[in-house]
């Protein structure tokens, strides 16, 4: 026996019907039996027919859980973790919070995203009929829209502070961007820009910030896709005043350094990691002291097969004061860890090489390319002559100045000051890389295709929901390594199939439990679901 949903074309009523398959011996073919047992309001809820309809005198009075209203057979042990999940995190209290009118519809859909890798909400309505979730009822297509067109700055910034307040007060955050490509052209963000996944489309930028302990994000910008990241630090700086943080740490990468960034995190009494260039000249002046004498066993770490060294500096500090019309200048004091890697000296090395013996080839063929005549004259002394032809010579005074920083390179904070830990604590920024990953892969965000500014708003705060209950299984199944047994996909599939049983006027019944789901779920951190 099952539930069959039809929609009446004309007046757009959709009708239940419970259908009794049943073998037909005369024909000798399964045939099914229909009978209406009502119809879905506008909310999605059944109204029963009135003939199945009990009179409220007759309507059996039941202790504990609200009774069923319907009755269904769903797919529960996933959504249940992920309940269970969102009460351990505060994310359904703090949704609650800041929309009690749809916090539901918003966990609903949050869920389907994840488990219905890469599918797009016309799947929703079949996903709904086969599984139990908060909101317990469909969710049409154009109902999402109406849904993530309503998600609020407001209500979206609030959010972020409450979820941010859950998080370990003292430790760093990641800071990266992404690109999203979009085929929409009615969406004033969409530019061409640097896109990360080398997509020809025009693209929106994506701002996520991440707790590295927690391994959990809590905050996110979109912006237009032509703004690069060294412009976004003092948004970033100034969304996060207008949230309430005033001390706030930071690990960037090299793509966000500027002076004018590093002044307005000294500025804001920020604390702060972040990769640089080795070839700026107050790094190029530490490292020639070093250059030659760093790879000693003193300064090797096994651990990362390198060598390290840490300089205490002086950062030349300067601030505009435009209400005054002066600038304040002075001194601040910075930390700037040096590090030789002879593996990537080698992969440096090998790179050049090949560009070196490419540049050569295109030369002696006479194929010359417009865009590489700066590094023929910078690598190779040229003659021609109508005998001889092209005769190319190295220039190894240039080539052994472009080799010599091969295998360096630097981190500067104002607050950490061994070399080791400050790399331990940039090397795990790749969480946000690896959530970027997880936004367009299993939550379908690699191209965009909606057509309104507040639907694209909607849709991202949904699908950065679902990034938080996708970054604590990852987190739980990394550190209790459950990878070894199981993709996060092969995980999900495991709970996904505990059933539950709902019928009117009794409460929900969940089906059997066996032993390795109820282990799963105890190393996920999640009391299992409890059986008759």
């Amino acid at each position: 026996m099952s539930l069959v949903y039809v929609t009446n074309k004309k007046n757009g009523t959709t009708y239940v019907y419970e259908s009794t398959n049943y073998w037909d011996k005369e024909k000798k073919q399964s045939r099914s039996k229909r009978v209406c047992i009502g119809k879905l309001d506008e909310a999605g809820n059944l109204v029963p027919s009135k003939r199945l309809a009990m009179p409220p005198a007759l309507t059996p009075a039941k202790q504990g859980p609200v009774p069923s209203t319907v009755m269904k057979r769903s797919f529960y042990g996933a959504t249940y973790l992920f309940d269970k999940i969102g009460e351990l995190l505060g994310v359904t209290a703090d949704l609650k919070a800041c929309f009690p009118e749809s916090y539901k519809q918003i966990l609903s859909i949050a869920y389907f995203l994840i488990l219905e890798d890469r599918n797009t909400m016309l799947r929703f309505p079949k996903w709904d009929r086969t599984h139990s979730h908060p909101y317990g009822s469909c969710i049409p297509s154009q109902r999402s829209s109406d849904l993530f067109a309503s998600v609020t700055e407001e209500a979206k910034n609030r959010f972020f502070s409450l979820q941010a307040k859950r998080r370990t007060e003292n430790e760093y955050w990641a800071y990266d961007t992404t690109s999203v490509s979009s085929y929409s052209e009615s969406l004033k963000q969409v530019k061409y820009g640097i896109n990360k996944d080398h997509d020809p489309l025009a693209q929106i930028n994506l701002a996520l910030l991440f707790g590295e302990e927690s391994g959990l994000p809590f905050y996110y910008r979109n912006l237009a896709g032509n703004i690069s990241d060294v412009k976004t630090v003092k948004h970033l700086l100034a969304d996060l005043g207008n949230l309430g943080f005033s001390k706030v740490k930071l690990v960037m990468d090299r793509g966000f350094y500027s002076k004018e960034n590093i002044d307005a995190l000294y500025q804001n009494h920020l604390k702060f990691l972040m990769a640089t260039k080795v070839s700026l000249k107050y790094v190029q002046e530490e490292l020639n002291k070093v250059r030659d004498n760093i790879r000693t066993r003193a300064n090797y770490n096994a651990s990362y097969q390198l060598y390290s060294h840490t300089a205490t500096i002086d950062w030349e500090y300067s601030q505009k004061r435009p209400y005054k019309g002066d600038v304040i200048e002075g001194k601040r004091r910075m930390y700037l860890h040096l590090y030789f890697s002879g593996e990537k000296a080698l992969e440096h090395e090998n790179r050049f090489n090949a560009l070196l013996d490419r540049l050569e080839a295109e030369l002696v063929s006479g194929n010359r390319k417009m865009e590489h005549e700066k590094q023929y004259a910078k690598y190779f002394e040229i003659t021609s002559t109508p005998k001889r032809g092209t005769k190319v010579t190295p220039k190894q005074k240039a080539i052994t100045q472009a080799e010599k920083d091969y295998g360096f390179f630097a981190l500067i904070s104002n607050e950490i000051k061994d070399p080791i830990a400050a790399l331990d604590l940039y090397r795990n920024k790749d969480i946000v890389e690896k959530a970027f990953g997880n936004l367009k892969e299993r939550l379908n965000l690699r191209r965009t295709a909606v057509s309104s500014e507040s639907s694209l708003e909607g849709k991202l705060f949904v699908q950065f929901i679902a990034l938080i209950y996708l970054s604590y299984i990852k987190k739980q199944m990394s550190e209790k390594e459950l990878y070894k047994n199981y993709t996060m996909q092969e995980l999900l599939d495991e709970l996904d199939i505990i059933e539950a049983f709902e019928n009117p006027g009794s409460a929900l019944r969940v089906g059997e439990v066996t032993k390795k789901q109820s282990q799963l779920y105890n190393t996920l951190g999640v009391v299992p679901p409890t059986t008759l």
